[in-house]
Order: C-alpha cells, then structure tokens, then sequence
C-alpha cells in the first residue's frame, strides 16, 4: 500500500494562530544537551587542540573511506580478473586487497585516539570516498591492473597532503603511520605498474 505523502496538517493554537508539526519543531535545550553529553562521551583526551584533533580525523575519515573503496574494487578485479595470467592477477590483487583491510582498523582507531570519531556505516563511507567504482560487465585484465595501480597513486598523493596537516599541527604519531601506508601504497603501485606493462618481443 502506498503511504502518503501529505504534509501533517497544522495544529491551530487557542490564538487561532497555526502551530509547526511537532516534527518541524526546533529542538528542545533537553535534546541539546544530550548531544553535548554524548560527544563529550566520545571525546577522547589529547593534547593535540581540538581544531586539529577535528581536522586529522576528517582526513583519516575520508581516508578509511578511500582505502575501503579500494578494497572493494580490488576484490571486484579478484573476483572477475580472466585471461592466461589468471592465477598471478588474481593471488597478486587478493594480497593486495588484504593488505588494504588490514590498515582499516588502524586508521578508524587512530582518529579515535585523538579525540575524533569515524566512519559509522557504508552509506557514510560512500559518501566520502573519493574512489570511483567500477561496475563494467567485463574488464580487460590489463586495464583493470593500470586502474588500480592509478588509484594507488592517487591514494598516495592525499596521504601525502594528509601527512602536511599532521606536521602543521605536529602530530607525530598520525604522521609516522601515514609513512607506513605510503609505503604500503608505493609498493602495490610498483607491483601493478610491472604487471600491467605489455612486453615487447624480450619480453621485457
């Protein structure tokens, strides 16, 4: 059965003058103040200030956010990966893809650290991923390994930019970490470059 789409009727005051729906109603200073008490709750104490504990942990949002899209469309290649290289393709993007998950955690938890929150659902991380799917019914193998290794790189660059804010705010710890998964990155982009080179008649 369809539901209507009707907007709640106003509710007139003794003064004949019509009141807002309760649901357009602004919200009470009770609920106000229980959001105040539930942030205070997920506020984490650190010495960084909290403009930069707000700003690191967006980046490693939008990050967490990147590396899961990135995980996913390296398991889609895995999973849909075909030709006479098959078995190399499809171990070398599974090592890559568990690579990528097992970063996740570690991000997520160090926006927490400092007194940030992260990612609550997909949809979230949907909207803030800066990954572009790719939904294509077939993918030459060869273009699936230059897209990866393109997105990798890009990947690289912002956490380069996002290592430039952790210095701005001397965020040490933040920073050392992000060192890590560039190298991480550095690597798969390496890999995949290799791969997906088309030899000439040396076969190099």
């Amino acid at each position: 059965m369809a539901r209507s789409t009707k907007a709640a009727p106003a509710v007139r005051t003794s003064r004949g003058r019509a009141a807002e729906p309760k649901s357009a109603q602004p919200k009470t200073a009770a609920a106000d103040a229980r959001v105040r008490v539930t942030a205070e709750r997920l506020n984490t104490p650190s010495d960084l200030s909290p403009e930069a504990s707000k700003e690191i942990a967006e980046g490693l949002t939008v990050l967490l956010s990147d590396f899961l899209a990135l995980y996913l469309k390296t398991k889609n290649f895995h999973w849909h990966i075909s030709g006479p290289h098959f078995r190399d393709y499809h171990l070398l993007l599974d090592e890559q893809a568990a690579q990528i998950l097992a970063v996740t955690d570690d991000v997520a938890e160090r926006a927490r650290k400092i007194g940030g929150t992260t990612l609550r659902s997909l949809g979230q991380a949907s909207q803030k991923a800066r990954i572009v799917d790719n939904n294509a019914d077939y993918v030459d193998p060869l273009d699936m390994l230059a897209e990866l290794r393109d997105d990798n790189k890009v990947t690289t660059s912002r956490m380069r930019e996002l290592h430039e804010l952790c210095d701005e705010h001397n965020d040490v710890a933040t920073a050392s970490m992000l060192e890590e998964w560039i190298d991480q990155a550095e690597e798969r982009t390496w890999f995949l470059y290799e791969a997906s080179r088309r030899g000439d008649n040396t076969g190099h």
